[in-house]
């Protein structure tokens, strides 16, 4: 039988980071003299031919700013992911929202990108609600988590239909030793993910290299990708940089 097709989401916040560095108290988002646009990247990514567009509305507003979610969610034609904390502005932002899904991460305000996954043992009441509340909307739940069994089991739990397996150990030992351990405990993880009934995404750290041994994972949905495409971007353009990473999903 063949393998099902993995999709890209690529995620745009880093295009954000970008022009914050320079207009972080411009009045405008985009326009005029203000660069570069990340609706505008994320439209040329879909033109290359990803499959949907992640954005991190962190507390702090570092990056991607309410606007650029509003103006993605009007005109991206695939499907919006939207990275979240689970607290109740963000909540209430994504019920009015209404992005495809949400991924639920941790949020620190000393790391300059998401570190870690979320700890859905120690905090499965509050995770549990914004599940099930995501649900109800019709808005499609996926979980941040690193593969340990015991978040995935509590993923479970709390009927998340998605998790993103936190691809970062893997990533960060790939030239030193560890490596073929972190990849076994990502299969190991996707393995159980699959047999308790969840779809299984994986992100943080993939890049044009390590993707030859990600994609080897059993039963992988979609790869979020946001970093190493930005950076390939300024080299070789947009739609050129997905395009690569596309055909190196298979």
């Amino acid at each position: 039988m063949k393998a099902a097709k993995i999709l890209l989401g690529v995620n745009v916040d880093h295009v954000a980071t970008v022009r914050q560095a320079r207009y972080r108290e411009h009045a405008l988002s985009h326009g005029d003299e203000v660069e570069p646009d990340c609706v505008e990247f994320a439209l040329a990514c879909e033109r290359a031919g990803a499959d949907g567009i992640t954005m991190h509305l962190r507390e702090d507003r570092r990056h991607v700013q309410d606007v650029d979610v509003q103006r993605a969610r009007a005109q991206i034609a695939t499907r919006l992911n939207l990275e979240m904390a689970c607290t109740a502005e963000m909540i209430e932002y994504a019920l009015k929202l209404k992005p495809d899904s949400v991924c639920l991460v941790p949020e620190s305000r000393e790391e300059v990108t998401t570190e870690g996954g979320l700890d859905i043992v120690g905090q499965k009441s509050r995770v549990g609600e914004v599940v099930a509340a995501m649900t109800e909307a019709g808005i499609v739940t996926s979980l941040f988590i690193d593969p340990d069994p015991a978040q995935i089991e509590a993923s479970a739990e709390l009927k998340s239909p998605w998790i993103e397996l936190h691809t970062g150990a893997y990533a960060n030992a790939y030239y030193h030793a560890g490596r073929a351990q972190e990849l076994d405990t990502l299969r190991a993880g996707a393995e159980l993910a699959h047999r308790l009934g969840i779809t299984v995404n994986a992100g943080h750290g993939i890049n044009y290299t390590n993707i030859s041994e990600v994609i080897t994972l059993p039963h992988l949905h979609e790869l979020n990708i946001g970093h190493s495409i930005v950076s390939r971007a300024l080299f070789v353009g947009v739609e050129q940089a997905v395009s690569e990473m596309k055909a190196l999903l298979g």
